[in-house]
């Protein structure tokens, strides 16, 4: 009789145990409305912004345009497909590499083009156009 009182017993246990964990899948939340409204104004503001913050590799700063165009060959030779950039900001010229949300993401690419670049460094870049940034 005891034997069958402590099965009913872990019998039982079972199946209020196995009724909560099922009770435990079905949440729901109900947002605000105020908290809807919000995310979809933002939703609407950011996709109105053209270029995000980010962060690109450095490989070249140099006032000297014709090195600039030899590491940029050297680069598109060596890196087929990478992305990169070059601006001039008087007087120097930039080759950048890359487009990452976090530097931890940038420094990845920043150890493998130090065997080539010894000198690139990352550096962030306040006008990386999004859907390079979405690329990544």
């Amino acid at each position: 009789m005891r034997k069958y009182r402590s099965m009913i017993l872990l019998l039982v246990l079972f199946l209020v145990g196995s009724s909560q964990m099922e009770a435990q899948q079905n949440v729901y939340v109900k947002e605000a409305t105020i908290i809807t409204r919000m995310m979809y104004h933002m939703g609407q503001q950011n996709q109105l912004n053209e270029y995000v913050s980010g962060w690109r590799i450095q490989i070249l700063a140099t006032t000297d345009r014709q090195m600039l165009e030899k590491v940029k060959a050297e680069f598109q030779r060596d890196y087929p497909g990478m992305l990169f950039d070059w601006k001039h900001e008087k007087p120097y010229y930039k080759l950048r590499a890359g487009a990452f949300a976090s530097k931890l993401a940038a420094t990845e690419l920043l150890y493998r083009l130090k065997k080539k670049f010894p000198s690139a460094y990352p550096t962030k870049d306040n006008q990386i156009a999004a859907r390079q940034l979405l690329g990544y």
